[in-house]
């Protein structure tokens, strides 16, 4: 079986020096951070939220000073209901979704969807609560606050969301404690999404974590099992963050089939 559809969504956009992101390198760089929409015959699938909407009109009183050290762009017509809308869809169409993990450049839009099922490792929901304080400013817990009462699926292993392989989500940890990838099978060809579990395609070639990698021998044991099931499923890993995967991939007229 596969899902019948994706829509990669464009969302805001980080600068920042690329050594934040991969060992070894450095110099600015533009990130994107996109959501991905999967239409299945059970359901409107959201991979991830990007940042909160509110940051749209006023970044700083969302982030504080996380704006000095990650400059954000948020064109307008970017808003995820936006984006939602240009697929033909609205917020309350969303039945599931799926976070990769819970860094505030993830979680922010998870509001928007009260009726929907939610799907994060158990170990990443809790950690987001009580981080450890090297990591804590990349968490705004408001955004889980405001989903407490939403209907939770915490993961402990690989799941596969509809039980027929088109939408097998993945335990890829290291860069957080329970980050996710995401299998999309669909009729024509397949993707593996990285979330963040590598950031640079260049970091993907080279099994190279982030500097800021909670357990960084888990990210390269990530990155190789990534790489073992995009070779045994024959599906083409998409690193979310990467600029230039999003400009050979991320414009796609009416998604991908």
């Amino acid at each position: 079986m596969t899902a019948n559809r994706l829509w990669p969504l464009a969302g805001a956009s980080i600068t920042l020096d690329s050594g934040l992101i991969t060992m070894g390198h450095h110099g600015t760089l533009s990130v994107p951070i996109p959501s991905f929409l999967i239409e299945h015959d059970r359901g409107l699938v959201l991979f991830d939220t990007g940042l909160a909407p509110e940051a749209w009109n006023d970044p700083r009183s969302v982030y504080g000073d996380l704006v000095d050290v990650f400059a954000l762009d948020c064109p307008p017509g970017n808003t995820l209901e936006l984006q939602l809308q240009k697929c033909g869809f609205e917020l309350s169409d969303i039945t599931h979704v799926v976070i990769s993990h819970s860094h505030f450049d993830h979680t922010g839009g998870m509001y928007l969807f009260p009726e929907a099922e939610f799907y994060m490792s158990e170990v990443d929901l809790r950690y987001a609560f009580w981080p450890d304080p090297p990591y804590r400013g990349f968490y705004r817990t408001q955004d889980l606050e405001l989903t407490r009462s939403f209907k939770w699926n915490p993961l402990r292993e690989d799941y596969d969301l509809f039980g027929d392989g088109s939408l097998v989500i993945y335990q890829t940890p290291g860069h957080t404690p329970g980050e996710v990838s995401l299998l999309v099978k669909l009729p024509s060809r397949s993707f593996l999404i990285t979330g963040d579990s590598v950031h640079l395609r260049s970091g993907l070639e080279s099994e190279c974590p982030c500097p800021v990698d909670v357990n960084a021998i888990q990210t390269v044991q990530s990155i190789q099992r990534i790489k073992q099931i995009s070779a045994s499923l024959q599906a083409e890993i998409w690193v979310l963050h990467d600029p230039d995967d999003w400009e050979r991939l991320g414009n796609v007229e009416g998604g991908y089939k």
